[in-house]
């Protein structure tokens, strides 16, 4: 039985990939660097700001430095909070899909790669902060997408004060790409894949992949959980 929904949040409950890929672009030019939106998709959407970076000094592009990589990953995110603030989006079906969840009193969570203070400004001005009781960044994990660490820890959270507590495979976890679907899997949760960011082929390890929430039924997710 379904007892938990879990989101990704960029290209799940937010259209904001891109925003993503234009952010590193435009602090990569001080190094002649460009991310084409191929290899964006291809290699580095479900990664952290900071796994992205580090992706990119192990090919030789970026120094091996720690700490200029934390630098690099703040300058990112000052450009991404501009870009933000003016040009993202709540994808379509997505508030419709929370008002049914919460009506049927499912909790909700959210475990993304983006940061808290990413997260939450978008939340807050679309008026979708209230639907969620947790939200797992890319801050307060060691170990991000695949690995299942955000996973584990939203659910943790969701259980603090909760009895009977929730089991993973009481969750449906919510994701746009692979790293985030084998995270989940690693979890023990069941997956839903929608196809904001790649199509159907290349999220086919999901046990159900829809193109928009507005598809999917609570009896769909019940299903999974049996």
């Amino acid at each position: 039985m379904l007892a938990a929904v879990i989101f990704d949040f960029d290209g799940v409950i937010a259209d904001s990939e891109i925003l993503h890929l234009r952010a590193f672009n435009q602090m990569l030019a001080q190094f002649q660097i460009e991310i084409t939106k191929e290899q964006y998709y291809r290699d580095y959407l479900g990664l952290s700001d900071l796994d992205l970076l580090r992706e990119l000094s192990s090919r030789g592009l970026l120094e091996d430095q720690e700490r200029q990589i934390e630098e690099l990953a703040q300058q990112k995110e000052r450009i991404f909070e501009k870009l933000a603030a003016t040009e993202s989006h709540i994808i379509d079906g997505v508030r419709e899909f929370l008002d049914r969840l919460r009506d049927n009193g499912i909790p909700m969570a959210i475990c993304s790669g983006a940061l808290a203070r990413e997260i939450e400004p978008m939340l807050e001005q679309a008026h979708l902060r209230h639907f969620f009781e947790v939200i797992v960044s890319a801050e307060q994990v060691a170990r991000g997408k695949p690995h299942p660490d955000g996973f584990v820890l939203a659910l943790d959270k969701l259980n603090l004060d909760r009895s009977p507590s929730i089991s993973a495979d009481q969750c449906v976890v919510i994701e746009d790409s692979h790293w985030g679907l084998e995270a989940a899997e690693a979890a023990g949760m069941h997956t839903v894949a929608v196809t904001n960011s790649y199509d159907a082929e290349q999220l086919s390890m999901a046990e159900k992949i829809v193109d928009h929430l507005s598809e999917l039924s609570l009896d769909e997710l019940n299903a999974l959980c049996e």
